[in-house]
């Protein structure tokens, strides 16, 4: 694990060391704020919740978060330097381990610079502080499950661009794979249970019961496993571009 905390914490230090951290960070929570207070009509709604920002927040990330993972690996490929990285006295998932974790916490950081939000909602009203702080839990993971699917796709091009468009799509389909739009046509030519595990599949699904406050352990598990699953695709990945 030390390992993993030296490249966090070098990975965490090349966000902030250029502009690009503080314009995402500040894009970020005027889109949030936007989709709150415009698109959500927080005001006209009447009711202290944040049922408003988080609505969103699946949206926000589907192309938020593939522009911080799409650099991950794909510019450590192009310019070389994975070659280095991979000669250090580190394993490969020690590596993806600890750029994930830094990602995972910068967008962490982001999210928590919503705390104005949480604050005015009390301010306004007596609104269900766990319930949000449930939601925030589940906002977190969400973004965590982007993000390992973003960083393995990562290292599969040496182009950015192209790593941010197929995280965007894979993600897309990750995160409609539940809604009934999804599922009515395809019930119509696969079995239920295959029906059921593309539901299971779901983003949006396993983020909509923890956003209204509902911590259930099949949803933690979810996010467990589906971020564990795309870590270790990740490494396997890096592995097979050695032999390049």
């Amino acid at each position: 694990m030390r390992n993993v905390g030296i490249i966090l914490r070098r990975e965490l230090a090349s966000y902030f060391s250029t502009p690009v951290a503080y314009v995402f960070i500040v894009i970020f929570l005027m889109l949030a704020g936007m989709f709150t207070f415009y698109f959500g009509n927080f005001y006209e709604g009447g009711s202290a919740t944040l049922e408003a920002f988080f609505f969103y927040h699946p949206w926000l990330y589907l192309f938020l978060v593939p522009a911080i993972s799409m650099r991950l690996w794909a510019e450590e490929r192009k310019s070389g330097s994975i070659e280095l990285l991979m000669t250090l006295p580190v394993t490969l998932m020690d590596a993806v381990l600890g750029k994930f974790l830094a990602a995972w916490l910068f967008t962490g950081i982001a999210l928590a610079l919503t705390f104005p939000i949480w604050i005015t909602v009390n301010y306004l009203g007596d609104p269900d502080n766990g319930v949000i702080f449930a939601a925030y839990i589940g906002s977190l993971l969400m973004a965590g499950g982007f993000l390992a699917i973003g960083t393995c796709i990562s290292a599969i091009t040496r182009n950015q661009v192209i790593a941010f468009i197929i995280t965007v799509v894979v993600c897309f389909l990750f995160l409609v794979s539940g809604i009934p739009l999804v599922l009515e046509p395809i019930s119509a030519v696969l079995p239920q249970s295959l029906v059921d595990t593309v539901a299971g599949l779901s983003l949006w699904t396993h983020f909509e019961s923890i956003r209204k406050g509902v911590i259930d352990l099949r949803d933690l598990l979810y996010y467990a496993f589906l971020i564990s699953a795309w870590l270790v695709a990740n490494a396997i990945v890096l592995d097979g571009n050695k032999a390049e």
